[in-house]
């Protein structure tokens, strides 16, 4: 015999301090990701590195696929956040492991990021990098204030991958990729 629940769950306050919960969140490995689109004043098109702006990001998950649904977060701190918001569409570039590299570039460059990068553009006009695992195009279709960041949900429109080579893996403060298991 199954015991009933309470008729009433109430959430219950967090009993830890934020670096016991970020210690705790960096155990879970994730791919690595850059996400792109437009900077102010661009054109869809446009072929000029300075049209774009990009970010590393680890926060990429799938949702659904039907219809083909992705989500990533943004914190509301991030410089890039208004050209995120405001935008129609992005790219989502699963990162391969032989590119560390452009994860830091993406990360903590300064500048134009873009500037020593191999991309060619997708339908949207929005840099696909070259070397990417895997990449997908897609419409901002909603966003979700929670917490300190902002939950992007995007329809993938068109999405394409490679073979043979390696993820790039971000777990417990190391960058790594995965080997299988015997």
């Amino acid at each position: 015999m199954r015991p009933n629940p309470p008729p009433t769950i109430q959430p219950l306050t967090p009993d830890f301090e934020a670096p016991h919960f970020r210690q705790a969140l960096s155990r879970f490995a994730t791919g690595v990701t850059v996400i792109t689109t437009f900077a102010p004043g661009a054109q869809k098109g446009d072929t000029a590195s300075s049209s774009f702006v990009g970010i590393t990001a680890s926060s990429f998950n799938s949702v659904s696929l039907t219809p083909p649904l992705v989500l990533w977060s943004l914190g509301h701190r991030a410089s890039s956040l208004p050209l995120f918001h405001a935008g129609t569409h992005y790219v989502v570039n699963v990162l391969a492991a032989d590119q560390l590299d452009l994860c830091n570039r993406f990360a903590y460059g300064k500048g134009d990021r873009f500037a020593d990068t191999a991309y060619t553009l997708g339908q949207a006009g929005l840099p696909i990098l070259k070397g990417a695992l895997a990449w997908f195009e897609c419409h901002n279709r909603s966003r979700h204030e929670e917490g300190d960041h902002v939950i992007f949900v995007g329809e993938v429109e068109r999405c394409g991958f490679s073979d043979g080579s390696a993820p790039l893996v971000y777990q417990g403060g190391q960058f790594s990729t995965t080997t299988p298991l015997a």
